[in-house]
């Protein structure tokens, strides 16, 4: 599948973005400044009023999707507070329930609610319902153009982090229907259905490989997975139903990107409520490992050495703070981790 993707980007130059990305492996990538503006960004009325305007319609775009905009309102949306503040990355403006649309799911956004699925998986046979996970990357052509059009736009100026939900995270969506704040339907299965869990899991794996390989090649300079639902398995069930296929999408997208002739990114993990897990995500095959705010970071250090870089921790909320004390917290944050082997922004969970 990786080998038939178009490469907009390879052979060209990547600029001062491809610096910064480079660095993840060694260095703070930090302005610190920048965090009080995204406290601001998160009220932008120009980014509000995209979900209210048919720009993508009259720009002739035809690939529609009921996960907020397509390729260029998502290119829109990540572009605006890049237009106003100076921030250090972008991460393109898209959602991880993109994956279970493209399988046939369907997928909407209830006001005040979120994503919510009208036919979630009940049983077994409703696997069934799930189309070929090869056919997923050719139906995300929209997220790839966004991407291409996002770094166009950057020319340079930031780095473009581009993402995807984790087997467990999505699986949790597909079998609940929404969010939830047990999951308890999604570890029914893994208690009652464990074959039927590791085929819908080694599904989701086979659609997010193309996936995360077509982002490379539309122009993302750097790969975040998100296990955003880690901290609803105990040690027991994130070994056997969430650790594995985290570390086959980190192999088998290495394998991919080689395959098709794409130069390798940072990959970068991140496992809410996961610290149960550290050590063995820091041996998972990614070059980052994101951390919450519940971790400290020098515990966290010591359990994971120091060949692997670190990411995070403040609390989003902090961001509700005064810029003062932004400013204190962002600090003391980098004092804990250190000079080496951090890089800062994120991972975040914003509205």
């Amino acid at each position: 599948m990786a080998t038939a993707l178009a490469h907009p980007w390879k052979g060209r130059s990547l600029g001062r973005g491809q610096a910064q990305i480079q660095s993840i492996t060694g260095t703070v990538l930090a302005f610190t400044d920048s965090l009080s503006w995204r406290r601001k960004s998160l009220d932008l009325r120009v980014f509000r009023s995209l979900r209210m305007t048919p720009s993508c319609e009259q720009r002739g775009e035809k690939k529609q999707t009921t996960l907020l905009f397509g390729a260029c309102g998502r290119q829109d949306a990540t572009y605006q507070p890049l237009r106003r503040f100076p921030l250090d990355a972008a991460i393109i403006f898209s959602d991880i329930l993109v994956v279970p649309q493209a399988l046939g799911m369907e997928v909407t956004m209830v006001p005040g609610k979120g994503p919510s699925f009208p036919e979630p998986l009940r049983e077994e046979r409703d696997l069934e319902r799930l189309q070929d996970p090869a056919t997923v990357a050719s139906e995300l052509g929209y997220v790839f153009q966004a991407i291409t059009l996002t770094r166009q736009r950057l020319a340079g100026r930031v780095p473009l982090i581009g993402f995807a939900g984790a087997p467990w995270t999505l699986m949790t969506y597909m079998v609940e229907g929404g969010g939830s704040s047990t999951m308890s339907q999604a570890k029914r299965w893994l208690y009652q259905r464990p074959q039927a869990s590791h085929q819908l899991l080694r599904i989701l794996t086979d659609a997010l490989v193309p996936y995360l390989v077509g982002q490379v090649a539309a122009g993302a300079q750097a790969l975040q997975l998100f296990e955003s639902h880690a901290g609803h398995l105990g040690p027991q069930l994130f070994s056997k139903f969430a650790l594995p296929y985290i570390r086959d999408v980190s192999k088998r997208v290495k394998a991919g990107l080689q395959e098709a002739g794409l130069a390798p990114v940072p990959m970068i993990i991140f496992a809410k409520d996961g610290h149960f897990a550290l050590e063995e995500l820091a041996q998972a095959g990614y070059e980052v490992v994101g951390l919450d705010w519940t971790v400290a970071p020098e515990k966290a250090r010591e359990r994971v050495g120091k060949t692997v870089t670190l990411q995070g921790n403040l609390d989003p909320c902090a961001l509700y703070a005064s810029e003062e004390e932004i400013g204190k917290l962002v600090q003391q944050m980098l004092n804990d981790f250190g000079p080496q082997l951090h890089c800062q922004p994120g991972p975040w969970t914003l509205p």
